[in-house]
């Protein structure tokens, strides 16, 4: 066989394998669509985050689906899932796990906690201790936890999904700058639009009861979840793998590091994005990309996921607050200018 031939067989292969993952990318979409109505967005960024090892902030008030949205996903996908609901007397013990004396043997065993998972929903995540959050933001990075002399790894892969509530702060301790940056993406949850409440209404109003021995319950929504998973572990990591394959051009790069610079010679902001936040976005992209079937990332991905990667990476200072600013003017004000030079630069829109 030439060169051009294998070239070619190379080619199609990478195609078929590409549409596959595209496939099951639908496959997952759909099975969370028969539980979770609307949410598309957050549902992509999910993803993302599912196949590039990133971990999401969710912020939004209670009753938005957050747990059912994830629960759905772990089902869809055969992913072990759990979830913690954070509060102010949880030590980092019970997340983490500790060592148990056994009064038989009068040894010392391991118990394993709930962070031992694939998908980790860490609710309400500003109601812990520092102490806490820490332990679970250590977790976070190094993807292993130590418990008495012994270092186990986390379960590949191992996802953490926390969520906050951004009116109710009372009893609440805020994450701080340094913790906030290991989420790869902070997504803000809205309300459905009123369709898609009224679609969530009638739903709910046809699950009818659940009997249970000589009595009966209202079925919720957790109880029409399918548990017969769309996809494999294989095809999670077929996704992973094609999210290495998207390309990236420099042009692409260089418009990330202009964007991420300045953020951080902008006088309104204490201080700008790390260069995490740059490796955030272009991970982002490249995973938005094979979501939305393409093989290349393109500006729009960096305008879709700029606010979701770098608005909680960045502070205003005392005199942009005292103007009435927020961090989504600056923001939006930055991508607008860059996004002018760049259009000058080359006679096109970024």
């Amino acid at each position: 066989m030439t060169d051009s031939a294998t070239h070619e067989t190379s080619k199609r292969r990478n195609e078929m394998n590409f549409d596959e993952t595209h496939a099951f990318i639908d496959r997952i979409r759909s099975r969370i669509a028969e539980v979770v109505v609307g949410q598309e967005v957050v549902v992509e960024r999910l993803l993302i985050a599912l196949f590039t090892g990133g971990h999401v902030l969710l912020q939004g008030v209670p009753g938005l689906a957050k747990t059912l949205l994830v629960s759905a996903m772990a089902k869809s996908v055969h992913l072990e899932f759990s979830r913690i609901q954070f509060t102010v007397d949880l030590l980092p013990s019970d997340i983490v796990g500790s060592e148990i004396l056994d009064q038989k043997s009068n040894d010392f065993r391991v118990h394993q906690g709930p962070i031992f998972t694939n998908l980790l929903l860490a609710d309400e995540i500003n109601r812990a201790a520092p102490k806490v959050q820490s332990a679970l933001l250590e977790a976070m990075q190094e993807h292993k936890v130590t418990i008495g002399n012994e270092t186990f790894a986390l379960p590949a892969p191992f996802l953490v999904i926390a969520t906050q509530n951004p009116v109710e702060q009372s009893g609440t301790f805020e994450l701080p700058e340094a913790q906030l940056d290991r989420f790869m993406l902070c997504h803000r949850l809205t309300y459905p639009t009123p369709e898609e409440e009224r679609e969530v209404l009638m739903r709910n109003a046809r699950l009818g009861i659940r009997r249970e021995g000589s009595g009966a319950v209202a079925r919720t929504e957790f109880d029409v979840l399918e548990h017969s998973p769309v996809g494999t572990g294989g095809d999670l990591i077929a996704a992973m793998e094609a999210v290495q394959d998207i390309h990236v051009s420099e042009t692409f790069a260089d418009h990330v590091v202009e964007i991420v610079n300045q953020t951080r010679q902008d006088d309104r902001l204490d201080f700008g994005c790390s260069p995490r936040a740059g490796i955030a976005l272009i991970k982002s992209a490249r995973a938005r990309a094979l979501i939305q079937g393409r093989h290349y990332v393109v500006p729009d991905d960096l305008f879709a996921l700029a606010e979701d990667v770098m608005l909680h990476r960045i502070r205003l200072n005392y005199e942009a607050l005292a103007d009435g600013l927020t961090g989504t003017d600056v923001l939006q004000q930055i991508m607008a200018g860059v996004g002018r030079k760049v259009a000058g630069r080359n006679g096109q829109t970024v």
